[in-house]
């Protein structure tokens, strides 16, 4: 049977443009869902091998639900990532122009990236929330909105016109989507990796930060994404989602997830994979695998009497 893939739906999404980058994907049976949790727990069910959410937006920053479904709810693994380019159209029934719109659906993290556009455009047009852009664009035709902000890619397949193309206020704005299995080996090393875990503290008090952060900048570790949520505990209870440069098999990473797992009450590892824009980290000095190997070599022969 083919693989089947997950994605936030319906058609016509960013997300499914984003899917159909990933290895394996045109041959793998499209399953569409409503929202991110929705597939994401169709992947813990079995019911799909792999899915695909947003992560992060050069904008936006990043998506709070997908953030906080792979921080606490049933563990997955992140596999692979893409970086795709966004810009929206605004889409119509046929026939309808500027001054018709008085409502604009679209995701919430659309609305924000085009609010100078829409304020000088159509001023008195209210915005509406949708599960997703595509979503929003299947309500404009069905008669619910008068326009909605999505990929231009979306109007053919719900019959809207495009009204106006290349619709931002910050140029270039790029979203990084994720790639999740159930949890596994992960894939092989390539030098050009990234690696996601989540670090719980046990209990918050000074410095607990700076222990954290010591683990990786000890160990030369470059780390390119640290955020702090709520756990859902009680107030004060925080979690901090932290991205690296490197793989868990590099000795120098490997250490640092374990002086981390020293330090705080849980450690949840999330995945190691390949970096979608190729970055290869800087490797200081004594960090490499060969100083780790040198150094253990010569612990060992310390502690047999034979250094």
């Amino acid at each position: 049977m083919p693989q089947r893939y997950a994605y936030l739906g319906p058609q016509g999404t960013f997300t499914e443009a984003a899917m159909r980058s990933f290895p394996g994907a045109d041959e793998a049976e499209h399953l569409p869902y409503a929202t991110v949790p929705a597939a994401l727990d169709a992947l813990r069910r079995a019911e799909v091998d792999l899915a695909v959410v947003a992560l992060e937006n050069s904008v936006e920053g990043s998506v709070p639900t997908t953030l906080d479904e792979l921080a606490t709810g049933e563990p997955l693994q992140i596999v692979g990532e893409a970086h795709l380019p966004v810009s929206f159209a605004l889409l119509v029934r046929p026939g309808t122009d500027l001054g018709d719109i008085k409502t604009v659906a679209s995701h919430p993290h659309a609305q924000p990236q085009c609010r100078r556009w829409l304020a000088e455009n159509v001023p008195h047009a209210e915005w509406r929330a949708a599960t997703s852009n595509a979503e929003a664009a299947q309500h404009v035709a069905d008669g619910h909105y008068d326009a909605a902000l999505a990929g231009s890619f979306a109007a053919a397949r719900y019959g809207l016109s495009v009204l106006a193309e290349d619709i931002h206020d910050v140029a270039d704005a790029v979203t990084r989507f994720i790639a999740l299995r159930r949890p596994g080996t992960p894939p092989p090393p390539t030098g050009m990796d990234r690696t996601t875990v989540v670090a719980f503290i046990g209990e918050d008090h000074p410095g607990a930060l700076l222990e954290i952060l010591t683990e990786f900048s000890m160990r030369g570790i470059n780390l390119t994404l640290i955020q702090s949520r709520p756990t859902g505990a009680g107030l004060g209870s925080y979690l901090f989602w932290i991205e690296l440069e490197g793989h868990v098999d590099d000795a120098r990473v490997g250490e640092a997830l374990m002086g981390l797992r020293r330090v705080c009450a849980d450690v949840r590892f999330v995945g190691s994979y390949p970096r979608a824009d190729r970055v290869r980290p800087e490797i200081r000095r004594g960090t490499h695998d060969q100083d780790f190997t040198e150094a253990a070599a010569w612990l060992a022969s310390v502690r047999s009497g034979h250094a």
